[in-house]
């Protein structure tokens, strides 16, 4: 903006982030790349309003990431939400690694309970140093933004985050991807057409 000689406040480009950032990762999911059937699943904390929340995360094998989900509560019905909506954005995996959390482990159990395959779940606490790395980006994105104020804002602004986590792993099918810069293939993704 600074460029085109436009300025603009910080509290206006987190509106617009909250406001957008959501639409542009639905768009972002048409483009992302199939991923792995064996699941390292964690949590992570994530200070909103001076109040510890959780952040599901889960990544493949090869540390592609899967899904993550915000939440208010470090629960059961929590852990299966993140396994519902990882699951029906990319299939079912065939094996998932987790901490020996007993809420995760139910979660699991409950979606296991219906199904005439089961996952088979891993509660190794080496499996998941791969997720436990794949966090780190994450924390030192957030850790100088000195907590969300709500968690309204918080949920949009972490899949922001995410989806460019997700980019710099090359995790999007983007036509000419490799000429381009980052900051290009989020544009692509949401399909703006940025100016030489």
């Amino acid at each position: 903006m600074e460029e085109r000689g436009v300025s603009v406040d910080h509290s206006s480009i987190n509106r617009w982030a909250v406001r957008f950032l959501p639409l542009i990762e639905k768009m972002a999911r048409k483009h992302k790349r199939p991923i792995g059937g064996s699941w390292r699943m964690d949590e992570t904390y994530i200070k909103v309003k001076g109040v510890w929340k959780y952040l599901y995360r889960a990544v493949d094998r090869q540390g592609k990431t899967v899904d993550f989900l915000l939440t208010a509560k470090r629960d059961m019905a929590a852990a299966k939400r993140f396994f519902d909506k990882a699951m029906g954005a990319n299939g079912d995996p065939n094996k998932v690694a987790m901490d020996k959390s007993g809420a995760n482990k139910a979660a699991m159990d409950t979606i296991n309970a219906g199904r005439d395959v089961s996952i088979l779940v891993r509660q190794v606490k080496y499996l998941n140093n791969i997720v436990e790395q794949d966090q780190r980006a994450i924390k030192r994105l957030t850790r100088p933004m000195l907590n969300f104020k709500s968690f309204r804002s918080a949920s949009p602004v972490l899949a922001g985050i995410e989806l460019m986590h997700m980019i710099r792993k090359g995790q999007f099918e983007i036509h000419g991807a490799k000429a381009m810069s980052f900051a290009d293939q989020f544009s692509a993704m949401a399909g703006v057409v940025r100016p030489m």
